[in-house]
């Protein structure tokens, strides 16, 4: 004679929350308990008894309650999957579990609430219209591109003049405030680019003019928001001792600049097919990333979805998390209110889903020869690529990464082949911004 069977019923609470109540024979509990006392009989120690030979009583008595609350903790989360897969239902994060009857001798029934996967759909591409940059490298790019580099790496050389904006001072400083010295405000041999703006702005405008040998005191506000809290908001005082000024010049393109970026043949014509290379793989990627971010934005804007908050707070944590490691701490207080990452944590669950509808409808499947570029990439970034190629290849989740990244690229390059894509003439400059952003001056 069969016993009774489980009984699963599903209610939907709000939006993509479901509540699962599931009921669990007490004689399926009874009999799972039965089993793990008869298996503690052979293995338990109580004192007085030979090990293997304590009466089932004796064992129940001192265990019972304790293998009845390890017995309904096992059946719950069982019995949570069985139901799961007979209900076909996709939870997006973990349940909350309310206990409804897990007394002994009764049946189990508990309560258990999460929130669904979306139905995902993506609407047809071919209305769509992305525009696509057009652009080569002129050799005009190439001369800027190697202007950059001589700016970047400049000489310098002493000179018996008064210090002017671009030049580089030598200098000692002691600072104080009230009278007291302060950590950070002494130092010897310091080197400032005058007017790069990388000390006070107080400090930087007195060095205007001076000459090595000459001293000069000079009053400083730290800001409110002064990355050292002791000294934020605070009036000090520096003594300046310039001990060298120096003029910047920019270096020649010969062959010892050539070498300095691991040319050793072929002179300034090897480093400038060197550096045309780098620029049309940097102009390929920026056109890439424009088309990219096009079409992302058309289909997170025309395909809306209803988002499970377990998978929002998730991106939520990861995009904290990213913001503190650029922020170089571990205190969270220093970011943002929660609303300022929520429109980001949205828009990466829903691309996510998206993406992931498109992987699957189209039978999508990872692309090795991908993976492994990406593999050779990520490994050189670091300046030790072997080392750094067997620590990906040991770690899964690294793998797994690489993977979801060449699959997304692939679910992309499917979605370009069926969109409306108009081409626009521009250039390198346009393109990749270079030379739109300050700090070209070494």
């Amino acid at each position: 004679m069969m016993g009774e069977v489980m009984q699963v019923s599903v209610t939907k609470t709000q939006g993509l929350e479901r509540r699962l109540e599931v009921a669990v024979p007490g004689e399926q509990v009874a009999g799972e308990v039965d089993q793990r006392l008869k298996r503690l009989t052979r293995t338990a120690r109580i004192r007085g008894f030979r090990p293997g030979k304590i009466p089932y009583a004796v064992v129940k008595q001192q265990f019972g309650s304790q293998v009845h609350a390890e017995a309904v903790s096992d059946l719950m989360q069982r019995t949570f999957a069985e139901a799961l897969d007979q209900q076909k239902l996709r939870p997006a994060g973990g349940p909350r579990i309310e206990p409804i009857a897990v007394e002994p001798g009764s049946e189990l029934r508990y309560a258990a609430v999460f929130e669904v996967m979306p139905e995902v759909t993506v609407k047809p591409l071919d209305a769509l219209t992305v525009e696509r940059a057009t652009a080569t490298v002129s050799e005009q790019d190439v001369d800027a591109m190697l202007e950059s580099m001589r700016a970047q790496r400049p000489n310098f050389s002493a000179v018996s003049r008064a210090a002017a904006a671009g030049d580089r001072v030598t200098l000692d400083h002691e600072g104080r405030i009230d009278g007291v010295a302060f950590p950070g405000g002494t130092g010897t041999g310091v080197r400032v680019v005058v007017g790069a703006r990388h000390i006070l702005p107080e400090l930087d405008q007195a060095l205007v003019g001076m000459a090595a040998g000459e001293v000069r005191t000079v009053q400083a506000h730290f800001p409110q928001d002064y990355g050292a809290e002791a000294v934020a908001g605070k009036e000090a005082q520096f003594e300046l001792r310039v001990t060298l000024v120096e003029e910047r010049s920019l270096p020649a393109l010969d062959d010892d600049f050539v070498r300095k970026f691991g040319i050793t043949e072929g002179g300034l014509a090897a480093l400038r097919t060197e550096v045309r290379r780098n620029m049309e793989r940097e102009l390929t990627e920026a056109v890439r990333g424009k088309l990219r971010e096009q079409l992302l934005e058309a289909l997170y804007r025309d395909n809306p979805l209803e988002l499970p908050r377990a998978l929002i707070e998730e991106q939520l944590g990861e995009l904290q998390a990213q913001m503190l490691r650029r922020l170089g701490t571990t205190d969270s207080a220093q970011l943002p209110g929660r609303d300022f990452f929520e429109p980001a944590a949205r828009r990466r669950v829903a691309l996510g889903l998206l993406l992931g509808e498109v992987v699957r409808s189209q039978g999508l499947k990872v692309d090795r020869t991908r993976v492994e570029e990406r593999l050779e990439a990520a490994a050189a970034a670091t300046g030790h690529p072997e080392e750094a190629r067997r620590q990906y290849l040991a770690s899964r989740e690294a793998m797994h990464q690489l993977e979801s990244a060449a699959l997304e690229d692939q679910a992309i390059d499917w979605m370009l082949s069926q969109v409306k894509i108009t081409d626009r003439p521009s250039s390198f400059r346009e393109v990749t911004g270079f030379g739109q952003t300050a700090g070209q001056t070494g």
